[in-house]
């Protein structure tokens, strides 16, 4: 059997005036987008300029909705009711809908610290799902894979795609280390490519402690904002069709 792998980045998280990230070189090596939508990352103009980017090189199109924290971009943590997230994540998704074409997107990533939040409460987990369920059945709900975050996901019935991290270190119950701790993010380029090849062909990976655990994924993320990004999505890329992997996109993977 072919080994398939959707291979995303977050993009558009540019400002104003602010630039982030190499958004039209990366664009050339992912196959899925996850976008800002103005509240840890991007305005009107930078998402509008951003999906026309995706667009025209055929990629399949996400919302990255965040807590409202554009000072910390989106990686403090906030104590919201689930109502208020529900409404947030609602917000965020018809924004970045709106500048796409036929208003139709193929999936929705949280961002930051909403995103670690789903993986561990309940509460958070089910308030997005159900925001995204509720805007549209289809959509396809990015997650961490294993977390409490999928198995509400999967309860409602929604589309799931279980993703993992290419340059992300992982703790021994699979949810990611915290940036503030160092070795969080990986940076030797071979050590990203080797522990990536290996979790899509044996389903496992290396936590920080060194244990192997079981760790399935249909997506994997590169962060396009570190150093060296665009080369090492090139690298990663390459070595994934090398070893027979099909760089395929979630819309291609859960088709609607």
């Amino acid at each position: 059997m072919v080994k398939r792998i959707d291979f995303n980045a977050d993009i558009g998280e540019s400002f104003g005036s602010y630039q982030l990230g190499l958004d039209t070189e990366i664009v050339k090596y992912i196959s899925s987008a996850n976008i800002a939508a103005g509240f840890h990352a991007g305005d009107p103009n930078w998402m509008r300029k951003t999906v026309l980017l995706a667009e025209e090189n055929g990629l399949g199109i996400g919302a990255h909705p965040s807590y409202p924290d554009l000072n910390g971009f989106g990686r403090r943590e906030m104590t919201l009711p689930p109502y208020e997230i529900y409404n947030v994540v609602t917000y965020q998704i018809g924004a970045l809908a709106a500048f796409v074409k036929g208003h139709k997107l193929r999936h929705v990533k949280p961002h930051g610290a909403m995103y670690n939040t789903a993986v561990k409460d309940a509460a958070v987990a089910k308030a997005i799902v159900d925001s995204i369920y509720d805007y549209d059945s289809t959509l396809i709900h990015v997650v961490l894979a294993g977390s409490i975050w999928e198995k509400i996901a999967r309860e409602k019935g929604a589309l799931v795609a279980r993703e993992c991290y290419a340059d992300r270190a992982v703790n021994n119950d699979g949810t990611l280390v915290s940036r503030n701790l160092e070795g969080a993010v990986i940076h030797d380029p071979n050590k990203v490519i080797e522990r990536s090849v290996k979790l899509v062909l044996d389903g496992n990976v290396e936590t920080i402690t060194g244990e192997l655990i079981n760790f399935e994924a249909d997506t994997i993320c590169l962060h396009g904002d570190t150093n060296g990004s665009v080369e090492l999505a090139r690298l990663l890329r390459e070595e994934f069709e090398s070893q027979g992997i099909k760089i395929t996109k979630l819309s291609k993977m859960f088709p609607s």
